[in-house]
């Protein structure tokens, strides 16, 4: 069973903003890959939110033509992934009939574990469909599909907390955010994030 992880989120700035938890595609392996909202919440001055997640990968895609911040990655397609098993961790992506899915299927080359990849078939349109790998039910990083590519997902999870204005699936230019604070679980499993009302984060261990 997989480790249960938890950030409880405490908005005490004097607006009402959405809370937002993502990861950074540092290291990620698969160039212009671009980093999703992944888990959003509103929050009233005052008040509290919880986010749960677990370590239960997957691969997603959505046919949202051009990948660029600001638009909203909804997947229309997850499949359960495996980095640690050889018969989990690679998917096929495929356009047929005018539409798009995941096949089984090998990745090219000899795959590792501790990687996720896709493949993408030379059937695969430039500019019509993004695909990337989730976590939890919701995904984390995406890129522009393109034929006859593989990628390889690296995934070593850093996570991060920001406030703002957010839509669950956005996705982000990590490089505009500036009230962000990286939350490290170092031998825990849960940890606080504290907005305060000069809008600078306090990051402790512990649940709220």
């Amino acid at each position: 069973m997989s480790t249960n992880y938890s950030l409880t989120v405490v908005n005490n700035s004097t607006q009402y903003q959405d809370l937002c938890v993502y990861q950074k595609a540092v290291d990620l392996g698969v160039p212009d890959a671009m980093s999703l909202a992944w888990l959003t919440a509103p929050a009233w001055p005052g008040t509290t939110v919880r986010f749960n997640w677990t370590l239960d990968y997957s691969f997603v895609w959505s046919q949202n033509g051009s990948l660029q911040p600001g638009v909203t990655f909804q997947a229309q397609q997850t499949v359960p992934a495996d980095p640690d098993n050889l018969n989990n961790n690679q998917v096929q992506f495929d356009f047929r009939d005018g539409a798009f899915r995941f096949v089984p299927g090998s990745a090219a080359g000899t795959p590792e574990l501790g990687n996720l990849y896709i493949r993408e078939l030379s059937t695969i349109p430039n500019a019509s469909a993004t695909v990337g790998i989730g976590m939890s039910n919701a995904g984390v990083f995406a890129v522009q599909a393109q034929p006859n590519m593989n990628l390889v997902f690296r995934p070593h999870p850093e996570y991060w907390v920001t406030a703002g204005t957010f839509q669950p699936g956005e996705v982000l230019d990590v490089e505009q955010i500036t009230n962000e604070a990286p939350v490290p679980y170092d031998g825990t499993f849960d940890m606080v994030a504290t907005l305060d009302s000069t809008n600078l984060w306090k990051i402790t261990t512990g649940s709220a």
